[in-house]
């Protein structure tokens, strides 16, 4: 693209048109890495002198935030501001000191589970049974394989339960039998999320949550009935002679990924920090990736529950920058895996005036809230931001930050309808269709 546009256009045009924001934005996004000569020999070429940081007009803007934080007793060592237009600082405010920054947390969380896992990939629970049916009654053990879905629910067990009758399975007369690493509501003791699936499955055992669960699911979605007669086992060896009856799919990681961020789910983060080695490994990599220091990424644990979860502004815009290269080569972008104001409206968006088209993560904590993402300007391109406040007035932190960007988007100028991805659908939670029937008894 880069080549095609120097192939066409002339520093005048360029400096005319304001193009040359964009191209800055657009050349930051591509997935390449300059060394440090290419970067010096680059910085020597006239054509591409910077003007000078921070962008007055929008430190200005930045001051008066900060001010009016200040004449509500905010304390200014407490509060941190990084924005960002492709290689330019725009403005900033401590924007590298680490903060308190709460879910800024799961973006490194984020970055962490697609080293591990690719964008595709779908976790698969497997349903056995050691002997036949007959009358509806299965004559052995309902065995459970597990693969690590970190997100199998109650509307999963209840799909499930309803795929188990469709087979014309109503009763086991052994046991439930569980293997592999298998979980059910983000509880990983085996046994448990072994007793945890043998009540979603029976509508007869359900609690008043249950039940909530399933009135979210599609209302023609039946109750199932399957009776375990025995007791729950844990299999530590496995399973030779056995009939595979179903494979369970999981939703795909960016699904799991964007339920995870939009509902700032902390039990979620910390399923999927514990399979990829903890806060530890997950601050070297994200630092890694965007290109920090490691002092600026601090973590103790997936989720960002404690202000001990430290993290600098500059280091969160730089992280969501880093997904966006990494996500480009899938056809994906962050837009796929974090809420985006006027598309999403739930969780997280709840309550926001955020401007529409604007992709965001969101973070709070008792004493902190924060803002982090990324909006496409007509003046600037895009404009990756991150602000974090620390003090007690939560709402009208919530309040100040949706009124900063809609400030600088006045000041740069918006892109109507710049940001729909064609990647989104919504979610369905319990969906039958990922339940694949092998073998019919």
């Amino acid at each position: 693209m880069l080549q095609r546009l120097s192939s066409k256009l002339v520093l005048p045009i360029l400096i005319a048109s304001g193009l040359i924001a964009i191209l800055r934005s657009v050349w930051a996004m591509m997935p390449v890495k300059l060394d440090r000569v290419e970067l010096m020999a680059w910085q020597d070429l006239p054509l591409f002198v910077l003007p000078p940081e921070p962008d007055p007009a929008a430190q200005e803007i930045v001051e008066q935030y900060l001010e009016k934080l200040s004449s509500k007793g905010a304390l200014p060592q407490n509060q941190g501001v990084w924005i960002q237009s492709g290689m330019r600082r725009l403005a900033t405010h401590q924007g590298k000191v680490p903060l308190p920054a709460a879910s800024f947390t799961k973006i490194a969380t984020t970055i962490a589970a697609l080293e591990q896992w690719e964008p595709s990939h779908r976790f698969e629970t497997l349903v056995s049974a050691t002997g036949s049916v007959k009358d509806g009654i299965l004559q052995g053990d309902l065995v459970i394989t597990g693969s690590g879905d970190p997100f199998l629910i109650w509307q999963e067990a209840i799909a499930l339960g309803n795929s188990l009758n469709q087979l014309g399975i109503r009763r086991v007369s052994g046991n439930l039998v569980i293997s592999g690493d298998f979980y059910l509501n983000y509880e990983r003791n085996p046994a448990i999320a072994g007793q945890l699936l043998r009540q979603g499955i029976n509508a007869q055992l359900w609690s008043q949550v249950i039940v909530a669960h399933h009135r979210s699911m599609p209302p023609e979605t039946p109750q199932p009935q399957v009776i375990i007669d025995g007791s729950v086992k844990v299999a530590n060896y496995p399973i030779a002679k056995k009939i595979l009856l179903l494979r369970h799919w999981s939703l795909s990681m960016t699904q799991i990924l964007r339920e995870m961020n939009i509902y700032s789910n902390n039990e979620l983060a910390q399923m999927l920090a514990q399979a990829v080695g903890g806060a530890q490994i997950i601050s070297k990599l994200a630092a890694q990736q965007a290109g920090v220091s490691p002092t600026e990424i601090q973590l103790i644990n997936g989720s960002g529950l404690g202000v001990d979860n430290r993290i600098s502004p500059r280091a969160a815009s730089a992280m969501l920058m880093a997904l966006e290269r990494f996500l480009e080569p899938h056809q994906l972008s962050i837009m796929d895996l974090f809420p985006v104001a006027g598309r999403d409206h739930d969780g997280t968006m709840l309550a926001r005036q955020i401007p529409a088209g604007t992709t965001v993560k969101t973070g709070t904590l008792r004493e902190v809230s924060a803002l982090t993402g990324v909006m496409l300007t007509r003046d600037r391109g895009l404009v990756w931001f991150a602000i974090i406040n620390g003090g007690w007035d939560i709402r009208n932190f919530r309040l100040q930050q949706d009124k900063l960007l809609e400030k600088l988007l006045q000041k740069w100028g918006t892109i109507p309808d710049s940001n729909n991805s064609n990647n989104y659908k919504p979610v369905l939670l319990g969906d039958p269709l990922r339940n694949e029937q092998i073998f019919i008894p």
